[in-house]
């Protein structure tokens, strides 16, 4: 093949490692530009960050209560009348095994039930989910801070250790996939 020949050849030759060279960045860029991935890797509900107001509840047993004493800790707060009815100790259930799921990290997780009226809760299920702060917030402004889709009853929320409101789990939230979003939380964060 005579020099003039080969030229055309090499040239979309070159042509060709160009276009295979550059196209991965014009994908990645219009990507970038125009789609957006509809699945999402969390389960739970990511909320506007924002720290709850500051307000002295009082704990079942009488001692004062406050959030900031919960600084450094991850918290699940599950909202509820003092009756506590089956879905009530459903989610108080759920949020015990999430936590007791995390192994060696479930000293950095705690639970708040926020009692939503003056009901008080029976003895027994106060032993049974013991270690779970179990604090009277009627009439208190945290109710109002609270985001809810149908009734504030149906989620469990999660504070993060600077202490924002920052997840809330639907109603029948799955138990594997919550402990999924916390593990992820707990892997990358570097305080709690």
């Amino acid at each position: 093949m005579s020099e003039d020949a080969q030229r055309p050849v090499r040239r979309t030759t070159l042509w060709l490692i160009l276009a295979v060279c550059v196209a991965p960045f014009v994908a990645s860029i219009l990507a970038y530009l125009w789609w957006e991935p509809e699945a999402r890797v969390n389960y739970g509900e990511l909320l506007p960050a924002g720290p709850l107001p500051t307000a002295q509840l009082v704990l079942t047993n009488g001692s004062f209560f406050d959030f900031a004493q919960l600084r450094g800790k991850w918290v699940f707060v599950t909202v509820d009348s003092g009756a506590c009815n089956e879905y009530c100790r459903q989610k108080l259930w759920k949020i015990r095994q999430v936590r007791r799921a995390q192994g060696k990290y479930m000293e950095r997780i705690e639970r708040v039930w926020l009692i939503s009226d003056g009901g008080k809760p029976d003895a027994q299920l106060l032993k049974e989910y013991e270690g779970t702060y179990a604090a009277v917030a009627a009439g208190s402004a945290i109710l109002g801070k609270l985001p809810f889709a149908g009734a504030q009853r149906d989620h469990i929320y999660l504070i993060d250790p600077l202490g924002n409101l920052m997840m809330r789990w639907p109603k029948d939230a799955d138990p594997s996939r919550m402990r999924k979003d916390l593990v992820r939380l707990l892997k990358v964060s570097q305080i709690g």
